[in-house]
């Protein structure tokens, strides 16, 4: 019967930055969960995700938010409840990165990282809350960082998002835990996706990585289906403004 608590039959998720890498696997995992998927993505004509969820037999709509616009980022949550009717899940995980020393870190890559990163997951988080508090239910389920607790080097912006993304699910989490509103992170270590091509092709920066890995290895998108499937379902209830590392051990070293 325990199984029973991690499906996710007659819900309804909304999740930003699913169109590759760990978004992708995260959309899968809650369809195959039996979630109906809400696509929150800035490119409309890109329905390869829609398609595989939609052959897992769960319904799935894009719903346009690119998040430079703040009008389509506000009306994300509205427009997802107008087409399924409800919204008992978000995940909000679009995300960019910038790099540069920061003697020479450009103000528009400053914003720009702050504003996708940080303001887009607090306006989401706000828009689904205004639905969630009043039902009584919700999960809220936020992509952090290692940088949520490390400084990096050459990433100032994300640090500080990811930084702030931290802090936000712990106040959000404060005042909506009495209301049965769940909201939690997921905090990533060091995954082979895209944002990190310059780092796994830099062999010196790479073996510093690696070696400081308890597993061995670098993650996989595929390793996050579990986590975002408990964090989303019954399984989870009393998980409550808590930093979920998937990481490969590499926190506690």
């Amino acid at each position: 019967m325990v199984l029973q608590s991690f499906r996710l039959d007659g819900k309804v998720a909304a999740i930003s930055g699913a169109t590759r890498g760990i978004g992708r696997e995260m959309a899968l995992a809650l369809a195959e969960a039996g979630a109906d998927v809400a696509l929150l993505q800035r490119s409309v004509t890109q329905t390869e995700v829609k398609e595989e969820i939609e052959r897992l037999g769960r319904k799935c709509v894009i719903i346009p938010c690119d998040m430079n616009d703040m009008e389509q980022v506000k009306a994300a949550v509205p427009s997802v409840v107008s087409e399924f009717g409800a919204i008992d899940i978000l995940v909000n995980n679009a995300g960019i990165q910038r790099r540069s020393p920061s003697v020479d870190f450009p103000e528009a890559d400053w914003d720009e990282v702050i504003q996708v990163n940080l303001k887009t997951v607090w306006i989401l988080c706000q828009q689904a809350g205004r639905y969630m508090v009043p039902r009584g239910k919700g999960k809220i389920i936020n992509t952090a960082s290692l940088l949520s607790y490390q400084g990096g080097l050459t990433v100032p912006a994300y640090a500080a998002a990811k930084g702030g993304v931290a802090q936000l699910t712990k106040a959000l989490s404060n005042e909506w835990a009495k209301h049965d509103v769940n909201v939690n992170a997921i905090v990533p270590g060091y995954i082979a996706t895209d944002m990190n091509t310059a780092l796994m092709e830099d062999p010196v920066r790479s073996k510093q990585i690696l070696d400081r890995i308890p597993a061995g290895r670098w993650g996989n998108p595929e390793d996050f289906k579990g986590t975002v499937v408990f964090l989303a379902s019954d399984a989870s209830n009393y998980i409550h403004g808590h930093l979920l590392a998937v990481d490969g051990g590499w926190l506690g070293r």
